[in-house]
């Protein structure tokens, strides 16, 4: 494993870390990106920096706690419309960013509108693509920003006012995740339950196998239709078996024991955390060949294309008849992983962190000198 720095005081960052307010920081069990908020900001402690996490009041961490609002937003079923809650959780946690070095926002494009009311540096983790219409605050956004995966940025290229960092790989608490090389025969789907995430294709390779599939993920509001119309009707509790959201104890039991793990994804996904946790466990992944899948898995499963449910049953077939093949996998597997540890990970941000921390007036630098897209409207007298 990457062994952590020693804290150093002098070189010591006054850092705001914004997380999402919809999931707890760490999350209870969904949640990549609150996941990684939490892992990251514990490290940068453990190195000696000063941090501050803004986030819902029922988060944890070792780091200063700043809550605007006292629980998360994905569990506030009584709550009509959410968004004001969130719109106060970004604008007052902004408001005291003058007692910070840098700001790394984790909450998306509605902090990104806001930081150009702050003349302190902001950094943005870019953990979804933008939309046709968050395209509109992509192009006007002066800060900087980092994606999570080399392929990620391939949506977004093009001329714009922001200044990109590189990629930093998402990363996972290894040790955590019990490597286990005896494994069962069933295959498991963990993610959310959503037509772009392809549980309807684990669905069809795993009935024309013959093998039952553990279908483990939350199924979001916007996903319920999708859920009932599609999915529901095939699980029987025998071979299509849905155990719903895991926590992280039993997405650990799950990773450990099941044969392979399926991402038959159908959209660019910008990362994937679930791969680096199964290939910890020992545990191949076969992925869609598309996105981040391939530069993520390496040779530490196998790549099909999402689309050919033939290619699908046929690469699994051949994995499921070959031991050899599978403990090499597993193998290479453990080893790929050691490329997302955080000790390792969290050097790669302050790397990123460290143009624009370097002054503090870069930023009101950028707001004087850079054009903007399109001038501002203007109202005549």
């Amino acid at each position: 494993m990457s062994r952590r720095p020693r804290p150093d005081r002098r070189s010591s960052l006054k850092i705001l870390q914004l997380a999402p307010l919809w999931e707890a920081v760490p999350p209870p069990a969904y949640g990549g990106t609150e996941a990684v908020v939490s892992l990251l900001t514990e490290e940068l402690v453990a190195r000696g920096h000063e941090v501050t996490l803004a986030a819902s009041g029922d988060s944890t961490t070792s780091a200063d706690h700043f809550a605007v609002y006292y629980r998360s937003l994905r569990r506030a079923e009584d709550l009509h419309d959410r968004n004001p809650y969130d719109w106060m959780h970004i604008a007052l946690s902004l408001r005291h960013a003058r007692d910070f070095d840098i700001v790394h926002n984790h909450a998306g494009e509605l902090a990104m509108a806001m930081s150009e009311l702050i003349d302190v540096p902001v950094l943005t983790t870019m953990h979804c693509l933008p939309t046709p219409d968050t395209q509109f605050i992509w192009d006007r956004y002066t800060g900087a920003y980092n994606t999570i995966s080399a392929s990620q940025r391939r949506p977004v290229t093009g001329d714009r006012p922001a200044r990109f960092m590189g990629y930093v790989h998402n990363a996972i608490d290894v040790d955590t995740f019990p490597f286990q090389a005896e494994k069962g025969d069933d295959l498991l789907f963990l993610s959310r339950v959503a037509p772009e995430k392809g549980p309807q294709i684990a669905i069809e390779v795993a009935r024309r196998l013959g093998r039952r599939l553990i279908i483990a993920g939350k199924v979001d509001r916007y996903d319920r239709d999708f859920f009932e119309e599609v999915i529901r009707d095939q699980i029987d509790g025998e071979q299509i078996i849905f155990v719903g959201e895991a926590d992280a104890v039993r997405k650990r039991e799950l990773y450990r024991s099941a044969h392979c793990l399926l991402m038959p994804l159908t959209w660019e996904e910008p990362f994937g955390l679930v791969m680096p946790e199964a290939m910890a466990c020992g545990t191949p992944v076969v992925a869609s060949n598309a996105s981040s899948l391939p530069e993520v898995v390496e040779d530490a499963g196998v790549l099909v294309d999402p689309l050919d449910i033939d290619a699908w049953a046929a690469a699994l077939h051949a994995l499921l008849s070959d031991p050899a093949e599978r403990q090499r996998m597993a193998e290479a597997g453990r080893r790929r992983v050691e490329a997302f540890t955080w000790p390792q990970v969290a050097g790669q941000v302050l790397q990123a962190f460290d143009e624009p921390s370097t002054s503090r007036q870069l930023r009101s630098q950028s707001l004087e000198t850079q054009e903007r897209p399109t001038d501002p409207l203007r109202v005549s007298s």
